[in-house]
């Protein structure tokens, strides 16, 4: 499934709407968890990780990842904690810019991957304070499974 690039404010509307009131390890063992049950239920070769403050709390390899969603994890991740959205969003507003997210910031691509699947743990009035991470899909569809975990928790 190839889908088309959402534009930045959809993505920033994601951004908005998907803000907690606090997140604790409990909650990131819940959506970890969450998100396993619905990578297996796609049958979905997926790594996920959900840390905070820089600290994992949560991590998993499903069957058919490899070592190579480890890393796209880390680069992702690097991605949200430096500018604060998701990685996609960061990817999205270059592309909006006509350029690449390579060009615009400077930012080593062996450090640094603008590609979606990294999602801010945001807390309302606080900001960003972590990230939820799945790796093995096409981005898009990496930053959506995401997104419907956190909703998910949300109206849990």
């Amino acid at each position: 499934m190839t889908d088309a690039f959402p534009s930045l404010a959809e993505l920033a509307a994601e951004e908005e709407e998907l803000q907690l009131a606090s997140f604790t390890n409990d909650h990131a063992w819940v959506l970890g968890s969450a998100l396993v049950a619905t990578a297996r239920q796609q049958g979905a070769p997926v790594a996920i990780e959900i840390s905070r403050n820089s600290h994992r709390l949560f991590a998993a390899a499903l069957t058919g990842a490899t070592p190579d969603n480890a890393a796209w994890i880390e680069r992702k991740t690097r991605v949200v904690q430096r500018f604060g959205h998701s990685s996609l969003y960061v990817g999205q507003a270059a592309r909006e810019n006509g350029t690449t997210f390579e060009a615009q910031s400077g930012l080593d691509p062996a450090l640094y991957a603008a590609h979606g699947g990294a999602f801010p743990i945001i807390i309302r009035s606080v900001g960003p304070v972590g990230a939820v991470v799945v790796s093995g899909l096409p981005q898009v569809e990496d930053h959506r499974m995401v997104v419907a975990a956190l909703r998910a928790h949300l109206a849990g």
